[in-house]
């Protein structure tokens, strides 16, 4: 039995699946995690554009990106992926090994963010704002649960949370906290915007990734054989 730990917006997550030729990580099953692993970092990038959007507050790393994007003059996709290449730098002491999504994530997702931006109008009215803030929270909670169970590595922000809970022993809750505070009051400091969707982000994304990781689990192809029986299918836990 094999298991994989990464986080989603700050939240610890176990997924375990059978290790067999044709389950999850096998080959049969490669067309559909590459499927879901783009569209998800591409879902990604869309739904934080929304929030963006929304003016109504943003996740914590987007909050530091908005943040560095006023000071620099660089869109926020752009700077999410000049911090997430920062980051994965990060890992070579930690002694993490990305993986495709990692890499992935450094640069579909801002591409995508930018993109967004490019097409969606400008929104003033609040009665558009709340829409888009709420389409952006469940969005983000589609696409989390897409790219994680592709299995192809976590991003490179999650990978720094988990890498410096293997180095010092602290809890993921805790390392995840202070990174985050510390991301969260940077970016502020820097005008990026907080606001009552960070602390809808914060509260709902959870429960949001533990549905869509049931919803887009790569299941195990059926092992037909009298004598052994199929893998044990796929599951995520959200600590609460």
């Amino acid at each position: 039995m094999h298991q994989a730990t990464t986080t989603t917006g700050g939240h610890p997550v176990s997924t375990h699946s059978a290790s067999a030729p044709t389950g999850p990580s096998g080959p049969g099953r490669l067309p559909r995690r590459l499927v879901q692993l783009y569209a998800g970092l591409a879902l990604y990038g869309a739904s934080s554009a929304l929030l963006v959007e929304a003016g109504l507050g943003l996740e914590p790393w987007n909050v530091l990106h908005q943040g560095l994007a006023e000071l620099t003059g660089l869109t926020i996709g752009v700077v999410s992926i000049v911090v997430g290449a920062a980051v994965l730098l990060l890992w070579i002491p930690l002694r993490q090994r990305p993986g495709l999504g990692t890499v992935s994530n450094v640069f579909v997702v801002g591409i995508a963010m930018d993109g967004t931006l490019a097409l969606v109008p400008d929104v003033h009215s609040l009665a558009l704002r709340i829409p888009l803030l709420l389409a952006g929270v469940v969005l983000n909670g589609a696409a989390t649960g897409l790219y994680i169970c592709a299995r192809f590595g976590p991003g490179p922000r999650d990978g720094l949370m988990t890498g410096l809970h293997r180095r010092t022993g602290r809890s993921v809750r805790l390392v995840r906290t202070v990174l985050e505070v510390a991301v969260v009051a940077t970016g502020f400091a820097l005008g990026g915007t907080v606001g009552v969707g960070t602390v809808l982000y914060a509260v709902a994304i959870g429960p949001l990734a533990q549905l869509f990781l049931r919803v887009f689990a790569v299941r195990p192809a059926p092992v037909v054989s009298a004598v052994v029986a199929p893998g044990q299918p796929e599951r995520a836990i959200l600590p609460g």
